[in-house]
């Protein structure tokens, strides 16, 4: 009986497979991704040639990129000896944290419950409300929820009403975290559990029958088809949300941080904005930049190996 052949790595004889060869079977297909490839050239890779500003004491109007000198790594040596900067730090890896552990499970569980809607009608009625909220602007939704809980806002009223002391949660520091987190479960929980759902629809329908004709209930069920099932996708979006652990958002923190002050609310993108765009240092703020991306990097390769390590196939594998 003759041996599969491995498409792409040899031919029908055991010979490799050329690269002229590839481009003739694969050529279609090369020649659809060409505009997108397009795209990436044009507005990432070229633009990412400008970095270089990083290691040069750029200016734009008496040097710019060709005629500015080179001072090494000294911008970076600035930014460690910043303290805006290590606190932009701190609060960007706190709030990472956080959210991992109080919202990356929020569209697991919201997805699980639509899935175990039986109305058909229903679950589009409640998957309608919940990823509506998505598409609101933040300018929007920090104004829903000034008017919900800020000093002025209905909860407030309310206690007041009842004789009770209002509280301003908007402009209290102590729990601008917890705020942050619930604005993001509001509005991005939704649209997040469309991910989950899609990978709920690819389990087998017959595993869950042969369960239930084995005696296993419903908590049995999904413990043992439902998440594993759910896996490598968890895995997938855990290591991408890893990989952007410097980058928390930039409009809900810009709209608040005259509330409850920089103290709270510098994260890496405000810092880059405030100590280099809004001051010209176009320099520093590339070096800050630079920085994300490398830690961003080494996240992801550090993550997709733990994965790898516990059998699954992360964002990407060797063959």
């Amino acid at each position: 009986m003759a041996k599969p052949v491995r498409r792409g790595s040899s031919g029908a004889r055991g010979k490799p497979v050329t690269w002229r060869a590839k481009l003739r079977r694969d050529w279609p297909l090369l020649l659809m991704n060409l505009p997108m490839l397009v795209l990436v050239v044009a507005f990432w890779w070229i633009p990412g040639l400008g970095n270089v500003i990083a290691f040069q004491d750029y200016s734009p109007y008496s040097g710019g990129i060709l005629g500015s000198p080179i001072i090494g790594f000294t911008n970076f040596a600035l930014l460690f000896q910043d303290p805006q900067f290590l606190r932009a730090i701190v609060n960007t890896l706190s709030i990472t944290a956080f959210q991992l552990v109080f919202y990356f499970p929020v569209p697991i569980m919201l997805a699980l419950l639509l899935n175990s809607v039986v109305s058909a009608r229903l679950r589009a009625f409640v998957q309608g409300v919940v990823y509506m909220p998505y598409f609101f602007s933040w300018v929007l939704v920090v104004a829903i929820f000034q008017q919900m809980f800020g000093g002025a806002g209905l909860l407030a009223q309310l206690l007041r009403e009842r004789g009770h002391e209002g509280v301003d949660w908007m402009t209290n520091s102590d729990t601008f975290i917890l705020l942050l987190t619930t604005q993001t479960i509001w509005k991005d929980a939704g649209w997040g559990a469309i991910i989950f759902l899609a990978a709920l629809s690819t389990i087998n329908p017959s595993l869950y029958e042969a369960a239930a004709v084995d005696g296993a209930k419903r908590w049995r069920r999904m413990w043992h088809i439902t998440l594993p099932g759910l896996r490598p996708v968890i895995v997938l979006l855990l290591i991408l949300r890893l990989g952007d652990a410097l980058n928390v958002g930039f409009e809900q923190f810009m709209l608040q941080r005259s509330a409850v002050g920089s103290e709270v609310s510098e994260v890496f993108d405000t810092f880059v904005y405030y100590s280099g765009l809004n001051t010209g240092d176009l320099g520093y703020g590339a070096a800050a930049g630079l920085f994300k991306g490398l830690v961003g990097l080494l996240l992801i390769i550090a993550a997709n190996r733990v994965a790898h390590a516990f059998g699954e196939r992360g964002v990407y594998s060797r063959s």
